[in-house]
């Protein structure tokens, strides 16, 4: 527990009050709800492109991966180059014909050329699953981080959170929650720059030996500089490897960021700042988590008496920061931890508000459509109904495995969103039947094959054995989602399927163009 530094409660603070005042700012420039939705497409590409970074590089990944390194190696590492792969995909593929097509949310793009009462049901069902699936992993790390912190009950703790996000969100809208992306995404970037620069002071600036040293205390020796998970279930790896590269096209808070800046070549200069960002973070992660296991895998003073380690696996890189910085930098690590938390929870409880507000509620209320002040109340109470019952799913699933939701969003992401988009924005024969029976096969067919997976089957079920080896089950939902797509389109002799192939040659090939 931190709380007794006055470093860490001064630094808590100041993140507290700077989210607020940030908030409080943004609030007398939302007077509509596209300033509510995408901050009136006012933000430039680097400063887009910076939340992006911001949205991408959670504490999920800065503390995760940098665990995950710590215990297997390399293996950790290869996260990190799924995660930086599949940003050239959303650069060249999808930034600029999804921003050129799209007002608020995934569901415009498409409904420019679908049935848009069958589709934005739909997508928002799918999108929907994928926040609150990022959103309760979010939510519950939040409420650990900030119990290891300053000792605070796991419930205060999520409740906390959970206020503090509702109010960035409710009264600042993206302007705000863009505005925080920001600010968290430069003092993240600023730490893993500080304690790997310190990491590699501490072998007196020489890489190798830093690695030499991780190899003689590691248990597993050289074996941390290769692939473990490979070459003993590689087709797990190469679905992990698909989730990773492609799921991030389909997840709904990175997509609607495209939507913040004024045009395609804006939203496509966002991608290239997001690439180049995300990208050296997570070169950072190496010599990050190397120097872990050289400098604390076996120093008693991070561990308990059983030998695991203090606080759980994921405070690797806190514990790093204190022995090459000392309390103040631990303190600074943790404030900064409980920011990145803060932002990724606003952006996607915004992000679920938007879905819910813009895509379902619009068939339903279609007067809030044209009505800015109604528009802009029926989100903001949206947004309080999602962060309340987030914050009562992340109490409800405190004992409960997250980390099998981050992994199951990617899955749902790459299995449903990412075929429908690519084949809307590059297909001419699809269709809205097409688009349906992809997008109800790729949900369905992706969370039930997890569900039986080794990461619930076995892992929070307790069963002996998964019914379904692959983890994640990427490898066969993705092309099968595909297939669904096409036979959907090439059977759907109906009427409207005629005209919505007709229609992409003439309309739809020049909104992209």
């Amino acid at each position: 527990m931190l709380s007794s530094n006055p470093a860490t409660t001064g630094l808590f603070l100041l993140i507290v009050a700077g989210a607020i005042g940030i908030t409080v700012a943004a609030a007398r420039s939302t007077k509509s709800t596209s300033d509510f939705l995408a901050a009136g497409g006012r933000i430039t590409p680097f400063q887009n492109g910076l939340a992006l970074a911001g949205d991408f590089m959670s504490a999920g990944a800065f503390l995760g991966l940098s665990a995950l390194i710590f215990s297997s190696g390399f293996d950790g590492f290869i996260y990190a180059i799924g995660y930086i792969a599949s940003w050239p995909i959303v650069m060249f593929l999808v930034a600029d014909p999804l921003r050129n097509l799209g007002r608020y949310t995934m569901a415009d793009a498409l409904s420019y050329r679908f049935d848009e009462r069958k589709i934005r049901p739909l997508i928002a069902v799918i999108s929907l699953v994928l926040v609150v699936c990022y959103l309760i992993a979010q939510m519950v790390g939040a409420g650990q981080v900030i119990q290891l912190m300053f000792g605070l009950s796991y419930a205060a703790a999520v409740v906390l959170v959970g206020a503090l996000m509702i109010f960035c969100v409710m009264i600042g809208g993206m302007i705000a929650t863009t505005w925080v992306q920001m600010v968290k995404a430069v003092l993240l970037l600023f730490t893993g720059v500080l304690i790997a620069f310190l990491t590699w002071r501490a072998f007196g600036y020489d890489f190798s030996a830093l690695v030499e040293k991780a190899i003689s205390v590691h248990p597993k020796r050289s074996a941390i500089l290769a692939s473990q998970m490979l070459p003993k279930d590689p087709l797990s790896g190469i679905s992990l490897g698909l989730a990773l590269v492609f799921g991030t096209a389909g997840l709904p808070h990175i997509l609607i960021r495209f939507f913040t800046v004024k045009d395609g070549k804006d939203a496509r200069l966002s991608a290239v700042w997001a690439t180049g960002f995300i990208g050296f973070f997570f070169l950072l992660l190496f010599p990050i988590g190397y120097g872990a296991i050289a400098l604390i895998f076996n120093d008693p003073a991070y561990h308990q008496a059983n030998g695991a380690l203090l606080g759980g696996a994921n405070t690797v890189s806190i514990h790093l920061s204190h022995a090459v910085g000392g309390d103040f930098l631990m303190a600074f690590v943790c404030a900064v931890a409980f920011a990145t938390i803060i932002a990724v929870v606003a952006g996607l409880t915004l992000t679920g508000a938007s879905t819910i507000a813009h895509d379902l509620l619009r068939t339903t209320d279609p007067v809030s459509e044209g009505n800015s002040t109604r528009g802009l109340f029926t989100t903001r109470a949206v947004t309080l109904i999602l962060g309340t019952i987030a914050t009562l799913l992340a109490l409800a699933f405190q004992d409960q495995n997250v980390a099998y939701l981050l992994g199951l969003s990617f899955s749902i992401a790459a299995s449903a969103n990412f075929p429908i988009l690519m084949l809307a924005l590059y297909w001419p024969r699809l269709t809205t039947i097409g688009v349906i029976a992809g997008g109800c096969t790729g949900l369905v067919l992706s969370v039930t094959m997890t569900v039986l997976g080794p990461a619930v089957w076995v892992k929070v079920f307790g069963f002996g054995a998964p019914v379904v080896s692959l983890d994640p089950p990427t490898l066969v939902t993705m092309p099968v989602t595909f297939l669904a797509c096409y036979f959907g389109s090439v059977l759907d002799s109906s009427r409207s399927g005629t005209q919505e192939r007709a229609r992409f040659a003439e309309q739809y090939s020049r909104s992209i163009a």
